[in-house]
């Protein structure tokens, strides 16, 4: 728990991290396989496609079959990597998931690009907002998304060492850069990447830099004192560092691209609802059970309340 982290002037989408960091890994591990739906400049596994070839099958729009060939590979002895959509990779696909990856514990990363609203003009058809209660719900499977390009890399780092089926939920836009080569992600553990006494937020994907910046807000020009945290491992749940922050703030935002029925709010409400006897405050601010809507990223987010700006507001209402 360092100094507070402010998002940085550069922009890098995780989808571009995730592309380039496997053909990295891929130099080192003869195991890596890239599995894709026909979206290989969008996913960004073209970089992957061109440096390994021989290791690259473009399934076709045909994700159900994209997945299950990959659970055979898995079982074989690769580590397949498969990509599409995550509207598509977790929606349309997920019987496969479950009954050919999940149950069978197969060595599968569904590694999933375009997810939330920020699809933007594409509309509510490809915004996926489901998407982490659709792979949380599934026994075993591991769930993570990060925040920016850094995180990304740590992230596929850490799930191509772990010998199981993940699903790493990445976006189509250019994120802030919040972290640097010495920040550290582990699988089952949140990072507070600002501490402080008097609110705590709590989030994933694009609105951790949404999270610092308000933090910033807040301590600039309220004098309030905001921890944040970035809960990149939706599961395992860092619960421990969850209920801590919990017990020392009492004010508690969870902030996510995600419908706020079954993302990580409602992971964080149970875990506080189950290890925390002394009254909190609550909010969750998300998609409020409603479909995304064609439109720019950016307005998307403002259009759904998902900005520094509507972060600071609920918390001066918590906080007063």
């Amino acid at each position: 728990m360092g100094a507070a982290i402010e998002p940085s002037t550069e922009k890098i989408a995780t989808r571009v991290a995730y592309g380039k960091s496997l053909v990295e890994l891929a130099k080192s591990n003869q195991d890596i396989v890239v599995l894709d739906a026909d979206l290989s400049s969008s996913t960004q596994t073209k970089f992957f496609a061109k440096e390994f070839p021989e290791r690259f099958f473009n399934m076709g729009i045909a994700e159900a079959n994209m997945v299950s060939t990959a659970a055979g590979l898995a079982k074989a002895g690769k580590i397949p990597f498969v990509s599409s959509f995550a509207m598509f990779a977790t929606g349309r696909a997920w019987e496969q998931v479950r009954n050919s990856v999940a149950h069978n514990h197969a060595n599968v990363k569904i590694c999933a690009t375009h997810a939330g609203l920020t699809v933007g003009e594409d509309g509510a058809s490809h915004q996926i907002i489901e998407d982490i209660a659709l792979m949380k719900s599934i026994p075993g499977m591991v769930v993570i998304v990060p925040a920016d390009a850094k995180e990304t890399e740590k992230v596929m780092q850490a799930v191509t060492a772990y010998n199981g089926p993940a699903y790493v939920r990445l976006g189509r836009s250019a994120l802030p850069v919040l972290f640097d080569d010495k920040y550290n992600f582990q699988i089952g553990k949140a990072n507070v990447i600002n501490a402080g006494e008097d609110l705590t937020i709590m989030a994933c994907g694009i609105m951790v830099s949404a999270a610092a910046e308000a933090a910033k807000i807040l301590k600039e020009k309220h004098n309030k004192s905001i921890e944040v945290i970035n809960i990149a491992s939706i599961k395992p749940l860092d619960t421990e560092t969850i209920v801590n922050s919990a017990l020392k703030t009492r004010n508690i935002i969870v902030a996510e691209e995600h419908n706020i029925w079954g993302g990580l709010g409602d992971s964080v409400a149970s875990a506080l609802l189950e290890n925390c006897s002394e009254k909190l405050s609550f909010k969750r601010l998300g998609v409020n059970d409603s479909f995304g809507q064609s439109g720019k990223a950016e307005d998307l987010l403002i259009h759904y309340g998902l900005t520094a700006e509507n972060l600071v507001k609920l918390s001066l209402e918590m906080l007063h």
